[in-house]
């Protein structure tokens, strides 16, 4: 599917229509003030989001996208509150993935870098790198048109394939 919802045409052949949508698909987006007890109202809001929507989200995933949600979450309430009051969430689910995405209107676009082990901080977005790797999806950070930025992870509802063992 391109960006556009559309289903791109199969080789040599006429586009297929869009496949209908499931119960659970949609997109779903909230604001709140950039303070600390915006943390834990977002991930209530994003677990009541996806029971109510039926997602059939292993409770691994749920936990993942949870704590991806609070990390960035936090992450811009602590550094980006003086030029964004406000903070945005969505939540996108497709037939196959859950996308998590939040965003400010400061224009710093941090990168998950390796924190000193002798910090208390500063390893929110290398976990939220992680996590998503380890779940089998992607994770990026953009620029908004409006000079923030949306920082995303999108997770498949299904667990990758585990790596075959070596035969010893």
């Amino acid at each position: 599917m391109d960006d556009s919802g559309n289903v791109p045409p199969a080789e040599g052949g006429e586009p297929e229509a869009p496949a209908d949508p499931l119960a659970y698909e949609g997109v779903w987006r909230f604001t709140a003030p950039a303070v600390e007890e915006s943390v834990p109202q977002a991930r209530r809001a994003v677990r009541d989001l996806l029971g109510r929507q039926g997602v059939p989200a292993s409770q691994d995933l749920v936990y993942s996208l949870l704590l991806i949600v609070s990390e960035l979450v936090t992450n811009s309430v602590r550094h980006a509150a003086l030029l964004s009051p406000e903070v945005a969430v969505e939540v996108a689910i497709g037939r196959e993935w859950v996308r998590v995405a939040v965003e400010d209107n400061h224009p710093y676009r941090p990168k998950a870098l390796e924190a000193d082990f002798a910090q208390t901080g500063g390893r929110g977005l290398l976990l939220v790198r992680e996590i998503t790797l380890e779940a089998g999806g992607v994770c990026d950070v953009e620029h908004t048109s409006t000079g923030g930025k949306v920082i995303w992870a999108a997770l498949p509802l299904t667990a990758p394939a585990a790596a075959p063992t070596p035969a010893v």
